[in-house]
């Protein structure tokens, strides 16, 4: 990447940024399980008010050129798993934003006392995602059949991948 990326916590004044990033994702129907016709409204409370931390990767330019959330898997006695969803603009995928986000992600995970983290659904066309998280120490532990609709292919598997946070130790 020619100029230096940044990392850091959402600001309010990101979301414009932020939707601009999630919006053509959502549309697409082929890699998050949210409706594509989800509003900018219902974007962002997924996005960035169910989440426990909401992180933004800015450019040399000051552009947001990707983002993570991070959020408790489940309720209380599995709240100890985490669980993310990354998201790179499309012009800069391949530059390694997305492994640099993922790597940041698990170690926020581990400040804030996580266990593992957990993808619940990684949509099994999405080979540069499976390809990132596996680099990353992800293992795919199951494979969901037809778990996925995907807008263009239909019905397709998606794989649940984790990695423990803790040596020694299961989630």
């Amino acid at each position: 990447m020619a100029s230096p990326l940044q990392i850091r916590s959402y600001e309010p004044a990101d979301w414009p940024a932020v939707w601009a990033l999630l919006e053509p994702v959502f549309r697409a129907g082929e890699t998050f399980p949210h409706d594509p016709a989800i509003s900018e409204a219902e974007a962002q409370l997924a996005w960035v008010e169910q989440s426990q931390v909401v992180i933004v990767a800015v450019d040399g330019a000051g552009a947001v050129v990707g983002t993570y959330y991070l959020r408790p898997n489940s309720l209380c006695l599995g709240a100890h798993v985490a669980n993310a969803g990354t998201v790179v603009a499309e012009h800069c995928r391949g530059q390694g934003i997305g492994s640099r986000l993922c790597q940041h992600s698990l170690q926020e995970a581990r400040r804030l006392g996580f266990r593992a983290m957990q993808f619940n659904l990684v949509v099994s066309t999405n080979t540069a995602g499976i390809r990132c998280w596996q680099r990353n120490g992800f293992a795919v532990v199951g494979t969901l059949p037809g778990a996925f609709r995907h807008s263009q292919l239909g019905y397709v598997d998606a794989l649940v991948m984790v990695q423990g946070l803790v040596d020694g130790a299961t989630p």
